[in-house]
């Protein structure tokens, strides 16, 4: 056996166990940023964070396109993780996958939970996924967003070049793609609405945090 072919099946026997970890994992992720905080919000609020609506605009079209992203994000771990046979057909970046790679990948995805947890903490009621035309919501600028104004984001797409890491397929590159063209839409249709509904407030905000991290954080409570 050479070489190459015996790092493969060494590979193979890890990632079986690596990739099992992996669905729970995203599972666990789903019901906790996803489902448990959207309940937990309805039951205090009696509101429905999702806020994207069905029409044909570029709000309604984003959170389609977030949808697609979950749904292929989901059947890429799930094909790895039931039916391993498959995995090819995503088109593996073999000369990546090594374990170094593997651990860093899921520290990335670790620090995202916790990221997006406590972000999502610190919007308590004013949390929403889109944009809420219909009821009033506060300017959050304590907590993650006092470093960043979009810090749930940012926790996300750290999550997808995590996944990448771990699986690096040309399907994770491609939510990588999509995810980084969505969000920064979603970003810049945000902004609009946080300028018209908080004025000053939201301008003196964008001057001293930016939009993805502030390092000079010494300076945001000027």
């Amino acid at each position: 056996m050479s070489m190459h072919n015996l790092k493969r099946e060494n590979w193979n026997t890890n990632i079986k166990t690596i990739i099992m970890y992996l669905f729970i994992f995203f599972v666990i992720y789903f019901l906790l940023v996803f489902v448990l905080r959207s309940f937990l919000l309805w039951k205090k609020t009696t509101i429905n964070p999702l806020t994207f609506n069905k029409g044909d605009d570029a709000h309604g079209y984003n959170g389609k396109v977030f949808g697609i992203i979950s749904i292929i994000e989901l059947i890429i771990v799930s094909i790895y993780a039931f039916i391993p046979n498959w995995h090819k057909f995503l088109l593996p970046f073999w000369y990546l996958e090594n374990e170094t790679l593997v651990y860093v990948g899921w520290a990335l995805l670790i620090i995202s939970l916790v990221f997006v947890w406590f972000a999502q903490s610190s919007m308590k009621e004013s949390w929403r996924i889109g944009i809420d035309e219909e009821n009033k919501t506060e300017l959050v600028t304590n907590g993650f967003f006092a470093i960043s104004r979009n810090p749930i984001f940012l926790g996300i797409m750290v999550a997808n070049i995590g996944l990448f890491l771990v699986l690096p397929t040309a399907f994770t590159l491609l939510i990588i793609a999509l995810s980084t063209v969505s969000i920064n839409t979603q970003i810049r249709l945000e902004e609009a609405f946080l300028l018209k509904e908080f004025g000053e407030q939201y301008t003196k905000y964008k001057t001293r945090v930016n939009r993805w991290i502030t390092l000079n954080i010494a300076n945001n409570d000027k």
